[in-house]
C-alpha cells in the first residue's frame, strides 16, 4: 500500500495535476499531525548496528524534514497559526472573507522527542504547535501498547502470546521477516481489543518478556515539569488526549464523557492553563464518530482533530469537533509528496470528491 501511495503521489507530482488543482482542493487551510520527532527516524540501531524493523516507523519524522515541511508550507503562502485560532478563521472563510490559507501543527501523545528535536524547530521558524497529551502517560503510569509491541519483538528471538486464541504459543522471531510476521499478526488483535483487556494483556505480555511497561513509558513520554517548561512558550499550548489514551467510540458514554472531561481538567489544574482543545486517540471512524463529536462539544471544547485526512473548508466551522488533519508521516518523508498533499487533492479524492467526512 506504501508503494503504491507513493507511485500515486509521484504521477501526480511529475504531472502538475496537484498544482493545477489547488485553487478548486486547498480549501481554507490545514492542521498537520505528527507524532515523533527523531534523528534518523527511518531507522533505528542496536548494537550499532542497523535495524530494519521498525513497524512504528510511521510515526517519527526528522528533524530535518520537519524543517523542510515548514518551509515549504511558509514558502506556499500558508499562514502558520495557533489551534485555538481555526474557528474564528473557518467562520471568517464560511462568511465569504477572502484570506490567505493557514497551517497549523499539531503533535499526539507527548513524546520526549517532541522537546529535544521538534521544539527547536518550530521556534527557529516562530511556528505556534499544539501537543496532545494523556495524563496517565505524562504520570508516567500507563502503557504505550504499540511501543511495548515492538520493543518486545525487537529484543526477542521468541514471542509468547500469552494465550490469545486462535494464536501459536511461541513465535519465533529472530529473524526481520519473522519480526514482521509476528508484527502483522499481533498488532492487529491487540489494537481492536477491548479497552480494559488491553491494558491487562499489555501489561502481562510486558512482563513476561522482562519489560516493564511504565518504565518505557516514562522513558519516551514527557513528565509534568517537562511539559509545565514547554507550556511556558508562547508558540506551545497543551491540548486534551483523554486520560488513558483510549479509543473512545468503544467505551460506553458515561466512560467516553470521563476519559474526555478528566484529561480536560487534569491538564488544567498541572498546567495553569486552559485546555479547550482535544485529539481523539486513534482518531479513525471506529475510535472517534458523531457520539464522540457531540460529546467534545456539549464538555465545550473549542476544535476537536479526528485522524480523518483532509483538508479544512469553510463548512467545517460548523463541525469543529469533527476536523481532519494532513499527517506527516515518516514513511513519506519527501517535500515532493507533501507538496502534492498541500494542493489537497489527494484528500478530494480520497474522500470521493466530497469536502466533508464527518458522519
Amino acid at each position: 500500500m506504501s508503494l503504491l501511495y507513493r507511485t500515486v503521489l509521484d504521477v501526480l507530482h511529475r504531472t502538475r495535476i496537484a498544482r493545477a488543482s489547488r485553487g478548486a482542493c486547498q480549501g481554507a487551510g490545514v492542521v498537520f499531525m505528527l507524532h515523533r520527532v527523531l534523528p534518523r527516524a527511518e531507522e533505528r540501531r542496536e548494537d550499532g548496528k542497523a535495524c530494519r524493523f521498525s513497524p512504528n516507523g510511521g510515526l517519527a519524522i526528522t528533524p530535518a524534514f520537519l524543517d523542510a515541511a515548514i518551509a515549504l508550507v511558509k514558502s506556499q503562502g500558508f499562514e502558520l497559526i495557533p489551534l485555538r485560532d481555526v474557528p474564528a478563521r473557518l467562520a471568517a472563510a464560511r462568511g465569504g472573507e477572502r484570506q490567505r490559507p493557514f497551517a497549523c501543527f499539531t503533535l499526539d501523545d507527548g513524546y520526549r522527542d517532541n522537546r529535544e528535536h521538534a521544539w527547536p524547530v518550530f521556534r527557529r521558524h516562530d511556528a505556534p504547535f499544539t501537543i496532545f497529551v494523556a495524563p496517565a502517560y505524562a504520570d508516567g503510569e500507563s502503557e504505550l501498547w504499540w511501543e511495548v509491541l515492538e520493543e518486545v519483538i525487537r529484543h526477542h528471538d521468541e514471542v509468547h502470546t500469552c494465550g490469545l486464541p486462535d494464536m501459536p504459543a511461541v513465535l519465533h522471531t529472530r529473524s526481520a521477516a519473522g519480526k514482521q510476521a509476528a508484527w502483522d499478526a499481533l498488532y492487529p488483535i491487540i489494537r481492536y481489543m477491548d479497552e480494559f483487556q488491553q491494558r491487562d494483556f499489555i501489561l502481562h505480555f510486558a512482563k513476561r518478556h522482562g519489560l516493564d511497561a511504565h518504565e518505557q513509558c516514562r522513558r519516551l513520554i514527557m513528565n509534568w515539569n517537562e511539559l509545565r517548561e514547554m507550556a511556558a512558550d508562547p508558540l506551545c499550548s497543551i491540548g486534551a488526549h483523554t486520560m488513558h489514551h483510549r479509543a473512545l467510540a468503544r467505551l460506553d458514554e458515561e466512560e467516553a464523557r470521563y476519559e474526555m472531561a478528566a484529561s480536560r481538567a487534569r491538564l488544567e489544574e498541572e498546567l495553569g492553563q486552559p485546555a479547550r482543545t482535544l485529539a481523539y486517540p486513534y482518531g479513525d471512524p471506529d475510535s472517534a464518530g458523531p457520539r464522540e463529536f457531540r460529546l467534545a462539544r456539549e464538555l465545550g471544547f473549542e476544535v476537536a482533530l479526528t485522524t480523518r485526512k483532509g483538508h479544512l473548508f469553510p463548512e467545517h466551522a460548523e463541525h469543529l469537533t469533527a476536523l481532519p488533519r494532513l499527517s506527516l508521516n515518516g514513511y513519506y518523508q519527501h517535500v515532493r509528496y507533501l507538496d502534492v498533499l498541500l494542493s489537497g487533492l489527494p484528500f478530494w479524492l480520497y474522500n470521493r470528491f466530497h469536502r466533508l467526512n464527518v458522519a
